[in-house]
């Protein structure tokens, strides 16, 4: 199809920082669509589900969930009850930005890696798992819009320099679910503590 043809066309050329934006959105709503669906939480909005992505951002978003299934696998704590975690309430769109910014800014804090994008991802899909469960479904959609923001503030340029979201492919050294990938040892390394140092920042005084 023609459209089919200009999505593999905008992957052969350098991605502007409005498509990497938009693309990082579209990588967020199915990440977070398929973490719902794991969660069992019923999500009937459908003004949130947008299309699907097609063609190579369909094979990004696969294997970003992929590496987020490894990581909430070795970190399960991490990535759950995050709201509780982080002592926040849901009912307000301030607090839920400016904690989720907070984190996103933790976790890049000593330089980008793809497993600390990976987190940035899982953590955003936390947080909507816990909206939705609250009963604060519209909150999803502000928490897409700030995980957009926040690319484009501080991942563009790396994202650029590296061709954009494809190269996010190169991640997956090996198909054998049982090793390990190495870049996910790393990954866990470096932010082992960045939600343990965030709650902190967030926490109110005592």
């Amino acid at each position: 199809s023609v459209f089919a043809a200009e999505v593999m066309e905008v992957f052969d050329r350098s991605p502007t920082d409005k498509e990497l934006v938009s693309q990082a959105k579209a990588l967020c709503r199915d990440y977070i669509n398929s973490r719902l669906i794991r969660a069992g939480v019923s999500w009937s909005k459908p003004e949130y589900n947008a299309p699907v992505p097609g063609g190579k951002l369909a094979e990004v978003s696969t294997i970003l969930l992929r590496l987020g299934d490894e990581l909430e696998y070795i970190r399960p704590n991490v990535y759950r009850n995050i709201a509780r975690q982080l002592n926040i309430s849901l009912h307000s769109e301030t607090v839920v930005t400016d904690a989720f910014l907070a984190v996103a800014a933790q976790i890049f804090t000593a330089g980008i890696t793809w497993g600390k994008v990976v987190s940035l991802y899982a953590v955003a899909a936390g947080l909507a798992v816990d909206c939705v469960r609250h009963a604060q479904p519209a909150m999803v959609h502000t928490i897409v819009d700030c995980l957009g923001e926040f690319v484009r503030k501080t991942l563009v340029t790396w994202l650029k320099r590296r061709g954009g979201w494809a190269d996010i492919t190169k991640c997956v050294v090996n198909t054998d679910p049982s090793l390990r990938s190495h870049w996910l040892v790393a990954a866990v390394c470096s932010f082992g503590h960045f939600l343990k140092a965030i709650f902190f920042v967030l926490l109110p005084e005592r």
